[in-house]
């Protein structure tokens, strides 16, 4: 496969699901500021920009909600917005439209023109369901009209290191505003995992419990264990040779270490230090992204959160 078209893959896979994951975290933490008149709107809304890697405006002195929904939602400009991700998405589809179906280019093009520029607060809720079902759509169309050869490996590659990152920032978000933050079971309904965990528990989220559910649980495909674990199964498939002669491909090595920490240690342990364990969630995936644009992507330049260009 080209390397061109297998990074476009790549990251339309990254984008959809960062998409996603941005629009659920900002959907959790926009109605925490609306239901608790008590949290500090200013300190809640730099720490979220902060979790989110986007930097504050700077000529304003109270942040407010209004602008974190310009910044991550409708701004064609900040690399952690849900219109630049779309955008996004769909320009690294059309790099590789030879190889990408019609159905998934057509949803992509859909999805980008019908992203509006203003968004009213008020309807917030309505326009990050939005996004999420146009994410759904897309990532069902390209499971029902992608051959499962190096093109599929590529994308779910993509889509399975954006969640593992995309879950720890919204696992990190907990600790935002101490004890006014998202309870546990508001974290578990914005992935979708409140049934799940009520299957696998039986019982009412507790802190540890719902914690090791996100975390460690093999099954829910939202897992930080699960994403790695896929994403090492896709980077196996790619390059098959590297991963027989010993973990000599970083991508496995740095996806690796991050698992095993993870599942050895102790939950306790990580549910004190949150935000540092994700954290290093983060800088793992990016090594693995960083060590698969050196070894499949040479000749591009390096993505990075703040300021990458499609």
């Amino acid at each position: 496969m080209l390397s061109r078209i297998a990074e476009s893959l790549f990251w339309i896979g990254r984008y959809i699901e960062r998409s996603d994951g941005t629009a659920r975290i900002l959907d959790v933490h926009l109605q925490l500021l609306l239901e608790d008149p008590w949290i500090d709107e200013d300190t809640a809304c730099r720490s979220l920009l902060a979790v989110m890697g986007a930097p504050a405006p700077a000529d304003v002195e109270t942040v407010r909600r209004e602008h974190v929904l310009e910044h991550l939602a409708v701004n064609r400009t900040t690399a952690s917005s849900i219109a630049y991700s779309l955008t996004s998405a769909r320009e690294n589809a059309r790099r590789a439209r030879e190889i990408v179906s019609t159905e998934l280019w057509e949803c992509l093009n859909t999805t980008r023109a019908r992203m509006p520029r203003r968004l009213q607060t008020e309807k917030a809720h309505e326009f990050f369901q939005w996004v999420r079902e146009r994410a759904a759509l897309a990532v069902g169309i390209a499971d029902s009209s992608t051959s499962r050869d190096e093109s599929w490996q590529f994308f779910t590659l993509g889509r399975s290191i954006e969640r593992a990152d995309m879950t720890a920032r919204l696992l990190a978000t907990r600790s935002l505003t101490q004890a006014s933050g998202p309870s546990w079971t508001t974290i578990l309904r914005s992935c979708g995992a409140y049934e799940p965990y009520l299957r696998t528990y039986r019982g009412m989220p507790s802190a540890r419990n719902a914690a090791e559910f996100l975390l460690l649980d093999r099954l829910f495909p939202r897992s930080i264990i699960f994403s790695i674990s896929q994403a090492e199964q896709c980077m196996s498939a790619i390059d098959p040779v590297a991963d027989r002669v010993g973990h000599s491909n970083a991508v496995l090595r740095a996806l690796g270490r991050i698992r095993n920490d993870l599942e050895y240690r102790p939950i306790g342990e990580i549910l004190g230090e949150l935000p540092e364990h994700m954290d290093q969630v983060q800088q793992v995936t990016r090594e693995a992204s960083d060590a698969i644009r050196q070894r499949f992507f040479p000749t591009q330049a390096e993505r990075t959160w703040i300021g990458e260009v499609s």
